[in-house]
């Protein structure tokens, strides 16, 4: 159903995406946007490698939450830093695609759980993470893609 990447000697460990997810701090968020246009928007999220899922916040009402509430099929791409290898000049950069289905977790208290954890990986302390989920925790829903599949590339820029 998916594809395979075309350049297969481009691929990227399994090790290698899932680092790229871990430290990643934005990626960029795609759903079937209104009028058949794709919508694609950067977004904070953290992955979740024992579930094989990525999680996001996100504002009860817009775009987003209406183009989901059509088509829970969605697409969530990270790039990573560039490199320089020693033995060329030009830079290298991986990247990962996942496509899944995204749904809203519908568990309050699990939804704040996550947020906590989410918050974490931004944040510099526990202290301001219970400050602002007590102030707007409640103002936001959090979403889980759950990953279908998922492919990583490393690609020269020369």
């Amino acid at each position: 159903m998916f594809r395979e990447i075309r350049r297969s000697k481009n691929k990227i460990t399994d090790e290698n995406i899932k680092n790229l997810l871990k430290n990643a701090r934005i990626g960029t968020f795609a759903v079937n946007g209104d009028c058949g246009y794709p919508y694609a928007i950067p977004m904070n999220f953290l992955y979740d490698e024992g579930n094989n899922s990525i999680y996001m916040h996100s504002a009860k009402v817009g775009h987003k939450v209406d183009s989901l509430g059509n088509s829970d099929k969605v697409c969530f791409t990270v790039i990573g830093e560039e490199k320089i290898k020693e033995e060329d000049w030009a830079p290298f950069v991986e990247s990962v695609v996942a496509f899944g289905k995204c749904k809203k977790v519908d568990d309050e208290k699990r939804a704040l759980e996550i947020l906590k954890e989410f918050a974490m990986k931004y944040y510099p302390s526990e202290h301001l993470v219970d400050e602002h989920i007590l102030k707007s925790g409640k103002a936001c829903n959090i979403y889980v893609i759950d990953i279908e599949d998922i492919k990583g590339k490393e690609v020269k820029e020369k």
